[in-house]
C-alpha cells in the first residue's frame, strides 16, 4: 500500500450495532421481521448461526435477513451454543434467553472472549431471577443457561466497563414478570450504544422511560412485534474511509449514511474538523475533504468514541503536533489491549508514543516500513491500514481479522485507488 490522493463516492457496509441487536430483538419478537441494510461479518454469522440453532428460523438475501421470531418461546430447549469472539452477541444472549419459560442451553465463545468479563450483565440477571451458572471461572464464559424467566423489579448494573452490560439487560427486562427499574450505580462508558438499545426497542414497540443521563430506566412489561427496518451503515467503519481522506489530502463522500445517528463514532468528524479537513453534513451523505497538512497539538477525551482511539493514533504521526487521547481504559479488555498493541506497532515505525493507564501520546513523525501485528483485532488491523496508504513498505500479519465488522474493507481500500497485495 502506498501513498496517493484518494477522491470518491462510496457505500458502507452497516452497522455491527444496529445488526445484531435488530438480529436479537425480531428473534424474541412476536411475528416475522424482514432487516434491510445489516452487516454481513463473523459477528453477525455467528448471531444468525446460534438463532438457527435455538430453532428460530431466518432467511438472508443479500443485505436482507427476514426473521420468524419465537415470540420469546425457543423452539430448542436444549443446544450447544457458540459465540465466536462476537462481544455483542455474549453480552445481547444471556438475557435473551434468560427469558424463556423452559430451555437449557451452553454458551461457550473463543478464548479470548472468554479471557473478557461478564460478571456485571449475569449478576443483574440472576438478581432479577435468571438462572445462569459459570460452568468453569466465576465471572467468565462458558455459562449454562435455564429457561426460568425473569421476575422483574429494581436491579442495579455498572456500566463503566461495558455499555453492553446494559444493552443486554435492557434486551430481555420486557420480558419479566413486572417492569424492571434499571440504575446505573457509577457511569456508562458510551451513552449513545444504549440509546441505540432503547431506540430499536421502541421501534419494535416497547418504550422505554429514561433520565437524560441514562443513570435511571423503566422498562415495562411487554413484548417485541415484528417489525420491517432499513438498518443504519456502520459510523465506525465510515471512520477509516474519512481518515483515509484526511492523511492522502484527498476527498470521500459517504453515501448512505448522516450525521442523524445515534451511533457515537459519527462524533470524529468534529475531530477531523480539528485537524484542519472540511466537513459537509449533508441530507443523507457525509463528505471529508483532507488538508496538506492535518494540525496536531492537542489532547481529547475518547470515552464516548472510544473505538476511533486507534483510527486517531494511526494518523497522529502525520499531523503537526503530538495528539493525547485520555479516558479509554476500558479498551485494554476488548479484542486485544488495544492501547498496549498501538503503542508496540507504532513504536516498530519509528514514531513516539507515551503509553498511560487510560491513552497514549502520539508525536509527529515519519514511519519507516515494517511488518505489523494485527492482534487478531479487526481495530488494530484497520487503523494500521490507514498507514500503509501513506508509507511504502508496511505489511500486516493475519489482515483477515477485519472480517469481524468489514470483511470488505481491503476490497472497498483496493476499488478506491490504494494498491492494496495479498502476501502468501
Amino acid at each position: 500500500m502506498e501513498n496517493q490522493r484518494i477522491d470518491a463516492d462510496i457505500r458502507i457496509p452497516g452497522s455491527k450495532s444496529f445488526t445484531n441487536r435488530a438480529l436479537i430483538m425480531a428473534a424474541l419478537a412476536k411475528g416475522t421481521s424482514t432487516l434491510s441494510g445489516i452487516l454481513k461479518s463473523d459477528d453477525s454469522y455467528w448471531c444468525i448461526d446460534v438463532l438457527n440453532k435455538l430453532g428460530v428460523k431466518t432467511e438472508v438475501e443479500g443485505d436482507v435477513v427476514t426473521v420468524y421470531g419465537c415470540n420469546s418461546n425457543w423452539p430448542n430447549e436444549q443446544a450447544d451454543l457458540y459465540i465466536g469472539a462476537a462481544g455483542t452477541i455474549a453480552r445481547f444472549l444471556p438475557g435473551a434467553l434468560a427469558v424463556g419459560k423452559k430451555g437449557n442451553w451452553l454458551l461457550e465463545a473463543s478464548n479470548r472472549m472468554s479471557e473478557r468479563p461478564v460478571e456485571p450483565l449475569i449478576k443483574a440477571l440472576t438478581d432479577l431471577g435468571a438462572d445462569i451458572q459459570y460452568v468453569n471461572k466465576e465471572g467468565y464464559f462458558p455459562v449454562r443457561i435455564k429457561g426460568a424467566g425473569l421476575e422483574g423489579g429494581p436491579v442495579n448494573i455498572s456500566g463503566k466497563i461495558s455499555s453492553q452490560f446494559v444493552s443486554g439487560l435492557l434486551l430481555a427486562s420486557p420480558y419479566a414478570e413486572k417492569e424492571v427499574t434499571v440504575t446505573i450505580p457509577d457511569y456508562i462508558v458510551q451513552h449513545d450504544y444504549v440509546r441505540i438499545t432503547l431506540d430499536l426497542m421502541e421501534k419494535f414497540g416497547v418504550k422505554v422511560d429514561f433520565s437524560d443521563d441514562l443513570t435511571n430506566m423503566v422498562v415495562p412489561k411487554s413484548e417485541y412485534l415484528g417489525r420491517n427496518l432499513q438498518l443504519e451503515a456502520d459510523a465506525s467503519t465510515a471512520s477509516y474511509f474519512l481518515a483515509l481522506a484526511a492523511i492522502t489530502n484527498g476527498r470521500i463522500k459517504i453515501t448512505n449514511l448522516s450525521v442523524d445517528t445515534n451511533q457515537p463514532d459519527i462524533k470524529m468528524l468534529d475531530v477531523y474538523e480539528r485537524m484542519g479537513c472540511t466537513v459537509v453534513r449533508g441530507k443523507g451523505f457525509i463528505e471529508l475533504t483532507g488538508t496538506p497538512v492535518l494540525k496536531g497539538g492537542f489532547e481529547i477525551s475518547m470515552k464516548e468514541m472510544s473505538d476511533q482511539t486507534l483510527t486517531l493514533a494511526a494518523i497522529a504521526p502525520f499531523t503537526s503536533g503530538p495528539i493525547t487521547m485520555r479516558d479509554v481504559e476500558h479498551i485494554r479488555h476488548h479484542e486485544s489491549d488495544r492501547i498496549s498493541a498501538i503503542c508496540a506497532e507504532l513504536s516498530k515505525l519509528g514514531i513516539k508514543v507515551e503509553e498511560y493507564k487510560d491513552g497514549l501520546t502520539v508525536y509527529p513523525g515519519t514511519p519507516k516500513a515494517a511488518v505489523l501485528d494485527s492482534y487478531d483485532d479487526h481495530r488494530v488491523a484497520m487503523s494500521l491500514a490507514l498507514i500503509g496508504t501513506r508509507i511504502p513498505g508496511i505489511s500486516i500479519n493475519n489482515p483477515g481479522c477485519v472480517s469481524k465488522t468489514c470483511p470488505s474493507f481491503f476490497e472497498l481500500f483496493n476499488q478506491l485507488g490504494v494498491d492494496v497485495e495479498y502476501l502468501k
